[in-house]
C-alpha cells in the first residue's frame, strides 16, 4: 500500500464533508462516542489522547469526565475536522480540550504523556494499526489505558454498514473503489486481525498492553427516512464508494438503497438499525 496516497485519501474525504459530518440528523457516531468513552472512564484529572477525532464524539464527553483538571487533546489528519472540532471547543468554551492537525499513526507527543489513548472508529483505519498501537504503548503514563471502537468484521459481510446492507450493495459496484479499498484487500488488512476477538488480544499483547477487554454490543442507529440516510452516506467513510462511481451507477446505488431501507421501517415511523460494534479496551502492561 502507497500509505501517502492512502492517507491523502482519507484526508481528503473528511475534508470535503467535515461541515457535514455527524450533522444530518441520523443518531449513530455520538451515541457511539459516548458509549467509548464509557467504558475508557477516564477520571478527573487524567490526560486523553483523541486518534482521529473527527467533530469530537468522544471528545466532547471526554472533555466532561476529566474536569477543569484534566485535558484531552484531540489529533486528526483532516484539517477540516479539526477546524470544525476547534470551533465547538470555542463556542463551548472549554478550556481542557483542544484539537491539532496530526498524523493518528506517528503522533508527534511526547511519551508516557496521556493517562488514556482512545480512538472511536478510527485507530483500525490507520496503515499499520498493529504499529500504530505500540507507539500509543510509549504515550501512555504507568497504568495508562487505550480503548477504540471497531466495527465486528465477520466473513462475507459488507465490512463497515450493518447486516442488513449486505444485499443492498451490489459487489460490482465495489470495483470502482481505489485498490486499497477492494474487498479481498479489506479482508487481508482488518478480518486478519480484526475478525477474532483472539486474534485481536494477541495483537494488542505484542504491542505491549494486557488487561485485553473486548466487548461486542449494539449502537442503535436512526433516521428519519432512508432518504436522510443515504444523503447522510455522503458525508462519512462511505464517500469514497459514492465518489468514485459514475453517476449512472450511483443513482442505481441510491435508488436500490432506498427501497430496501424503507422496507425496514415500520408503520411509517423512523428508520431504526442496531449497528454491530466491537468496544476494545487495554492497559498499558509495564
Amino acid at each position: 500500500m502507497d500509505t501517502s496516497t492512502y492517507k491523502k485519501q482519507v484526508a481528503d474525504v473528511f475534508d470535503t464533508s467535515a461541515a457535514t459530518y455527524d450533522r444530518m440528523g441520523v443518531e449513530f457516531f455520538t451515541p457511539m462516542g459516548r458509549r467509548l468513552v464509557e467504558l475508557a472512564a477516564p477520571a478527573p484529572g487524567e490526560r486523553v489522547l483523541d486518534v482521529g477525532c473527527g467533530r469530537g464524539a468522544s471528545l466532547f464527553p471526554a472533555a466532561e469526565r476529566v474536569g477543569g483538571t484534566g485535558y484531552v487533546l484531540g489529533i486528526d489528519v483532516a484539517p477540516g475536522m479539526v477546524a470544525e472540532a476547534r470551533a465547538e471547543i470555542e463556542s463551548r468554551a472549554l478550556a481542557n480540550a483542544g484539537v491539532r492537525v496530526m498524523d493518528g499513526e506517528r503522533p508527534d507527543l511526547p511519551d508516557r504523556s496521556y493517562d488514556v489513548v482512545q480512538g472511536g472508529y478510527s485507530i483500525i483505519f490507520l496503515p499499520d494499526a498493529p504499529a500504530a498501537l505500540a507507539r500509543y504503548g510509549e504515550l501512555l503514563a504507568e497504568g495508562g489505558r487505550i480503548a477504540f471502537s471497531s466495527p465486528v468484521f465477520k466473513a462475507g459481510i459488507f465490512p463497515f454498514l450493518p447486516p442488513e446492507f449486505t444485499p443492498l450493495i451490489p459487489r460490482e459496484l465495489l470495483g470502482y473503489l481505489p485498490p486499497e479499498w477492494q474487498p479481498e484487500s479489506l479482508v487481508r488488512r482488518f478480518n486478519s486481525w480484526l475478525e477474532r476477538p483472539e486474534d485481536l488480544t494477541a495483537t494488542l499483547e505484542r504491542a505491549g498492553f494486557g488487561d485485553v477487554a473486548v466487548l461486542d454490543e449494539p449502537v442503535r442507529m436512526t433516521a428519519a427516512s432512508a432518504e436522510q440516510w443515504v444523503d447522510w452516506s455522503h458525508t462519512q467513510g462511505m464517500r469514497l464508494l459514492w465518489q468514485n462511481l459514475p453517476e449512472p451507477q450511483a443513482a442505481e446505488l441510491r435508488e436500490r438503497l432506498i427501497g430496501g431501507l424503507e422496507a425496514l421501517r415500520q408503520d411509517g415511523g423512523p428508520l431504526v438499525i442496531d449497528v454491530p460494534v466491537r468496544f476494545v479496551t487495554a492497559r498499558v502492561a509495564r
